[in-house]
């Protein structure tokens, strides 16, 4: 396709495969795979899920919820806690679909509680090691609390118990994300035999694509929820997550300017376009995206010695060798491998397949 600005390509064929192997991990793993489509955001990607036999999903917000409601999801988890000044939000989704909510205090079940008029169910959302949202793992008398206002409202359905180990981002290969699962399952796994008796019916939902996408062993998980794994990105493929072959969407940015004297290059595609998220190499330099390798059909490894090293709200300043900058002219398109792709997808806005097809996406306000 022809390039004129910063532009947002997905391989269709990656994603696909993407999709598929982690179908076969849940299968393997015999946990139900709820994909969290934050990262994707798309109506049409969502629609290669159902494809592959996925009937719900996980989403960041009740706008996102509205979307791909729209789009025909009738099951739906809204994996952040429950946000109460979108009660009119709630109320209109529930009637609608099965609506699963999250929230991690007595006070929002209180709350959730007064406004509910359609019945729903209700995740107990918990803090396994994150520190993000969620309560204490430990913390049974507060938990079961929660519960108890939960079940006085017929309208209330207590679903289980859910977690995010985010901090296996922070992790460097598959044994460093191994003893993050290990830990964390184990905690949930306590949690949900404490209350079982009670509850017979109450599952365990953990979401992340490290541990979702290398570890073994998933006893006691009843629920898969990684997003990040359609794509992948640079962060994925240096915690050891996936292959950079595995990596599906690339921002293919213009050259806009050239300094031998530095070993730097400029491109159109900034910070509003990638976001700051970095990484750092082995020598401690930040690393703001990788500049791939061209392909006859897309994009393959990062180039040797090429990274992005620094952004601003446009510009992009890639460090380069003298060969490649030797090489490349004013106007040439680099593909660029984010680190993050689940914010370079949402800062962008839209797709493009590498023939060109344009794939559109929820945008805040739907």
């Amino acid at each position: 396709m022809n390039v004129v600005q910063p532009t947002l390509l997905l391989d269709e064929e990656k994603c696909k495969k993407n999709i598929l192997k982690m179908v076969n991990k849940a299968q393997e793993s015999k946990s139900v795979l709820r994909p969290h489509f934050k990262t994707h955001q798309s109506a049409e990607v969502g629609e290669w899920f159902k494809e592959a036999g996925i009937e719900k999903c996980a989403v960041s917000s009740l706008g996102m919820a509205e979307y791909f409601a729209h789009a025909g999801w009738k099951d739906i988890t809204v994996a952040f806690p429950l946000n109460v000044l979108e009660k009119e939000k709630v109320n209109r989704l529930a009637k609608t679909i099965t609506l699963n909510l999250c929230i991690e205090s007595t006070e929002t079940a209180r709350i959730l509680s007064d406004f509910v008029q359609h019945q729903l169910n209700v995740f107990v959302e918990v803090d396994a090691g994150y520190n993000r949202s969620g309560i204490s793992s430990e913390d049974y008398e507060e938990i079961a609390g929660i519960i108890d206002i939960i079940q006085q409202n017929k309208l209330l359905h207590f679903t289980g118990f859910l977690q995010h180990a985010g901090h296996t981002y922070q992790a460097k290969g598959k044994s460093e994300i191994d003893e993050i699962h290990a830990f964390t399952s184990d905690k949930m796994r306590s949690l949900k035999n404490h209350f079982q008796k009670k509850y017979p019916e109450i599952i365990v939902s953990n979401g992340d694509t490290p541990t979702c996408s290398v570890s073994e062993n998933f006893e006691g998980v009843d629920e898969m929820r990684p997003g990040n794994f359609i794509f992948y990105d640079v962060m994925q493929a240096e915690i050891g997550s996936c292959s950079y072959e595995e990596i599906a969407v690339a921002l293919a940015c213009p050259v806009v300017a050239k300094y031998p004297e530095r070993n730097e290059i400029v491109v159109y595609g900034g910070a509003v376009h990638f976001s700051k998220d970095r990484i750092e190499n082995e020598s401690g330099t930040s690393m703001y995206g990788l500049v791939a390798q061209k392909s006859a059909y897309g994009w393959g490894n990062p180039t040797p010695g090429l990274y992005m090293k620094k952004l601003s709200q446009e510009h992009g300043t890639i460090h380069a060798t003298d060969e490649f900058i030797r090489q490349t002219k004013i106007g040439d398109i680099l593909y660029i491998l984010p680190i993050h792709s689940c914010l370079t997808a949402n800062l962008m806005g839209k797709y493009f397949t590498l023939e060109g097809r344009e794939l559109g996406m929820y945008r805040f306000g739907f």
